[in-house]
């Protein structure tokens, strides 16, 4: 009540543009404990029991930063989370949405907190190689590195299992690695926490295709369960004429190859996708958006448009999103204050170009109505909006409609659900016995935070399975 909220920051627009660094400042860890003292131990907090999808302690370990003990500090934060340096550094932190703190003014900085907490540990050796110390016999794979596959990995290993990490790509860390980009999360960090995995028992094999460079076979009988947590990686699509023109791209393309770039990875020539001196339209206006407007920029893109076909939300908390809701209102990214122009409430309807490369495109302006009393608003063009903008080059952001295309999925007969994801039962086991599934794969797309939480539980249902005979 008496100490200000203070927010880190940016690093300045004009520097952070030349490079791929992180953008966001860290608060000194003088400036964590003056923050940490803000929370007020609520006897209902709801930081902890709404707004964190992993279920983080959070007034516990803000009381012992506050008291100085970094170490407790640490042994509670990763009691929930097993990834905080990930957490800390790309959450939107709906815990704080639902901070008390946060009713009639600003929240704590949480998010700061943690991120403080774990890299505090790091630096002061808290942290380090802490192999199980009984290992039974049971193994099981994992299908995919990103958040969801790693934390069920790191919760089966802890627990004494023996867990292999399967992987197509050249380095682990799935999304964490190549859909983020480096100035929102530095790959060191991955890297950081696959080196300590790996020194503590879990083995990634990467570069390698399930179904084509090992079998489903082999896999049933090499493991006592299996694991898939590939992700969402079916991207929604824009089916308008002119679709099939070259320059239009979707996002996990685009953003994939630059941090290949990025970390020294080869990116075949052919197919290179860049912003370089183009004039870009970025079709959607979520955190992909951004990070694509971003990119874009540090591209040295001649112009960059967002457009969002929702409308515009209000600059203060919605009143049909009221505390400890998470907030329908306006939220700026560091990319939005370095360039780009964003647009509100517009579709489009048609890409045309010239000799099969997008020239334009032809867009609307729409508002929002719902059909009856009670049911949700849908889009409708309002007519004479039409205009037209010119573009060499679309970036679509629209989101995930499920696992994509997926030979495990085809080959082992895994049913899916009404939405398209993989189906699971309680304990995240499949429609197939021993076969569990984890994250976006049955989630649908989501927050990094929530395919962590994800990959805890489905690691608790692996761990009920294998012990159903008893030790």
């Amino acid at each position: 009540m008496e100490d200000k909220r203070k927010d880190p920051g940016y690093r300045p627009k004009d520097e952070r543009l030349r490079d791929y660094r992180a953008v966001e400042r860290q608060l000194s860890y003088e400036e964590i404990h003056q923050q940490a003292s803000r929370c007020m131990d609520c006897g209902t907090p709801f930081c902890h029991a709404y707004g964190c999808p992993v279920v983080n302690v959070v007034p516990e370990f803000n009381h012992f930063v506050y008291r100085g003990n970094w170490q407790q500090a640490l042994n509670i934060l990763l009691s929930a989370n097993n990834f905080p340096e990930f957490t800390g550094r790309v959450c939107p932190a709906p815990c704080e949405a639902a901070c008390v703190a946060g009713i009639n003014g600003d929240p704590v900085t949480i998010r700061q907190i943690e991120l403080a907490v774990i890299e505090r540990g790091f630096e002061s050796g808290y942290i380090h190689t802490g192999v199980p110390a009984v290992r039974y016999n049971e193994r099981v794979a994992i299908i995919g590195s990103g958040p969801a596959g790693l934390a069920v990995a790191d919760t089966l290993n802890r627990a004494g299992y023996r867990v292999t990490v399967y992987d197509d790509a050249r380095y682990p860390g799935g999304i964490l690695r190549y859909g983020i980009p480096d100035f929102k999360l530095e790959k060191w960090a991955v890297e950081r926490r696959i080196k300590l995995m790996e020194e503590e028992g879990i083995v990634f094999e990467t570069g390698v295709t399930v179904g084509d460079d090992i079998s489903c076979r082999y896999l049933t009988r090499h493991f006592d369960a299996v694991c898939l947590a590939c992700g969402a990686r079916e991207p929604r699509d824009l089916i308008v004429p002119g679709r099939d023109l070259k320059g239009i791209y979707f996002a996990m393309d685009y953003l994939t190859q630059q941090n290949k770039r990025v970390s020294g990875e080869a990116v075949d020539s052919s197919e290179e996708i860049t912003a370089k001196g183009k004039t870009v339209i970025v079709m959607g206006g979520g955190d992909t958006g951004s990070d694509c407007l971003g990119t874009a920029l540090r591209q040295g893109a001649k112009k960059v448009y967002q457009f969002e076909i929702l409308p515009k939300p209000p600059a203060n908390r919605s009143e049909s999103t009221p505390w400890p809701m998470w907030p329908v209102m306006l939220r700026q990214t560091h990319a939005h204050k370095e360039g780009g122009e964003l647009l509100w409430s517009v579709m489009t309807k048609e890409f045309s170009g010239e000799k099969g490369i997008l020239k334009k495109l032809l867009c609307a302006e729409v508002e929002w109505v719902a059909a009856e009393e009670g049911k949700l608003p849908v889009p409708v063009e309002k007519p004479g909006t039409d205009f037209e903008v010119e573009a060499d080059m679309v970036l679509l952001t629209m989101g995930f409609v499920g696992p994509g295309k997926n030979r495990l999925i085809d080959e082992m007969g895994i049913e899916l659900n009404s939405t398209g994801n993989v189906k699971a039962d309680e304990r995240h086991m499949t429609n197939i016995e021993g076969l569990f599934v984890a994250g976006d794969m049955t989630r649908g797309q989501s927050l990094v935070v929530r395919a962590i939480a994800d990959g805890r539980k489905a690691a608790q249902g692996i761990m009920a399975y294998l012990n159903k005979g008893g030790r």
